[in-house]
């Protein structure tokens, strides 16, 4: 009977262990693939003639080469890290220091949120201090290198330390209370814990770009004018309740651009990054100024880019929101949390089932005893592992879907030429290679490559 039960516990780690390999090596695999794209396509495609100039392309090629081979090497650590931390019994092990710092603090190991506290404290730290080289170099070797990094070192280090504090804030207090409804929860324990997340990830929603996102960003009331009326004038077109409209300095930050809309029921409000906007990008300044401690960083970028325009006119904001908007008006924003919740849901029901399994406790070095937040971390972390990947694959083919409507409804609104030319802006911009693997594309791309989302666009962009 032991040596049965012992059977399983090696059956179940070996195949977790098997199985991230898999993935691993099938990610290596795509990613190989693209890279070759990247290093054999070293001139522009006849087809892109009229979009990309031999130069951005060239410029883009590098950008996204070094990323990938960046992303390889930082693949291949966190495999490895991540093999060495289950195959030492790294798990157990710092459960055991948190234990002892439990202890320490004047509680008995019976206080087991307490003792959940501490280590998702520890296990947090120690993920962000192992993975702080690797954002450094990110930053301040390939972004910097491309032109795109914005910030110094200091705002860097102040940055990483405000988020991590903000994360510990949010998840510390979360994780009690989850844990606290699935002790006290019973029988029905998965449905009070589901209905938890949901409220929590609603409201998160909700303050997220009121109180959350000003701790790390600027955020100014657009001023009014001309792009202001017009996105009013849009949003009733299409009875979008908007309130507030909004530029966020994304510069400070680095130079890549974004929008995005947020807020429930008649509270909508939109965010615009000022490397989005013509009239806002520092890139487009003719004089320094002196606002922020990325002065220099913007100095150099623009002596980098003398001749280049960053960000869209206002015709062509007009039309990269009305695809924004299309997603709210086609009901992809609702369709999203939909699928999110019934994909919680069952895997709340599931864990329910699992976690009384003594056998995968004690596959990862818990032999004794089935800590609520281990039970969490063993079944949706490792045994549901195949389920998402093939739930991530699913959901990237619904959002490229989704991406055509959105740019389909921008169409309808008569933008089809301002998004047509701002698509091209953008991927300029943000140096994107417009030529893709297919196999990366299908498995990676949620937005659809910029060639195919050109071609739907074309027709009207001819008129």
């Amino acid at each position: 009977m032991v040596l049965s039960e012992m059977a399983v516990e090696r059956q179940i780690f070996y195949a977790v262990l098997l199985f991230s390999w898999v993935v691993y090596v099938w990610e290596a695999y795509l990613a190989s693939r693209q890279r070759k794209v990247y290093r054999t396509t070293t001139h522009v495609p006849s087809e892109l003639g009229n979009i990309m100039d031999s130069e951005t392309f060239e410029k883009s090629r590098l950008y996204q080469l070094d990323k990938s081979t960046f992303s390889f090497w930082s693949g291949l650590y966190s495999e490895i890290e991540g093999t060495l931390i289950l195959v030492l019994g790294g798990i157990p092990f710092l459960w055991h220091v948190s234990e002892h710092v439990l202890v320490r603090g004047g509680f008995t190991p019976e206080y087991e949120i307490t003792h959940s506290l501490i280590f998702l404290l520890l296990s947090t730290l120690f993920s962000s201090l192992t993975g702080l080289p690797w954002s450094l170099y990110s930053t301040f070797v390939i972004e910097e290198k491309h032109g795109f990094n914005q910030q110094t070192l200091g705002f860097f280090f102040k940055d990483v330390v405000k988020k991590f504090l903000v994360t510990q804030c949010i998840l510390l207090p979360v994780t009690s209370l989850l844990l606290y409804i699935i002790k006290i929860g019973g029988d029905y324990f998965f449905v009070y814990a589901w209905l938890f997340t949901l409220v929590v990830s609603l409201v998160l929603v909700t303050i997220y770009a009121d109180y959350i996102a000003p701790l790390f960003d600027k955020f100014t009331p657009l001023p009014d004018g001309e792009l202001k009326d017009a996105i009013e004038t849009m949003a009733k077109s299409i009875s979008f309740p908007l309130t507030k409209v909004y530029v966020v300095e994304g510069s400070k930050r680095s130079s890549h651009s974004n929008a995005y809309f947020y807020g429930f029921f008649k509270n909508k409000r939109i965010v615009l990054f000022d490397t989005l906007l013509e009239d806002y990008s520092p890139l487009n300044k003719d004089n320094a100024e002196e606002t922020s401690d990325n002065e220099t960083a913007e100095m150099k970028l623009r002596a980098k880019n003398a001749n280049k325009k960053q960000g869209c006119n206002n015709p062509e904001v007009l039309a990269v929101l009305g695809h924004e908007l299309g997603h709210w008006k086609l009901g992809h924003t609702v369709k999203n949390i939909v699928i999110s919740q019934m994909n919680s849901f069952l895997c709340f029901s599931l864990f329910a089932v699992l976690s009384g399994r003594k056998e995968l406790f004690a596959a990862f070095g818990f032999h004794t005893a089935q800590p609520t937040l281990i039970g969490l971390m063993i079944i949706f972390q490792f045994i549901f592992s195949p389920y998402n990947e093939v739930l991530s694959f699913c959901l990237t083919v619904l959002s490229r879907r989704f991406e055509f409507q959105a740019d389909a409804f921008a169409k309808n609104l008569g933008k089809a030429k301002d998004l047509y030319s701002a698509l091209i802006k953008l991927n300029k911009d943000n140096l994107g290679f417009p030529v893709s693997d297919w196999m990366f594309s299908m498995w990676h791309y949620s937005h659809p490559p910029l060639l195919e989302r050109l071609q739907a666009l074309k027709v009207d962009k001819q008129n």
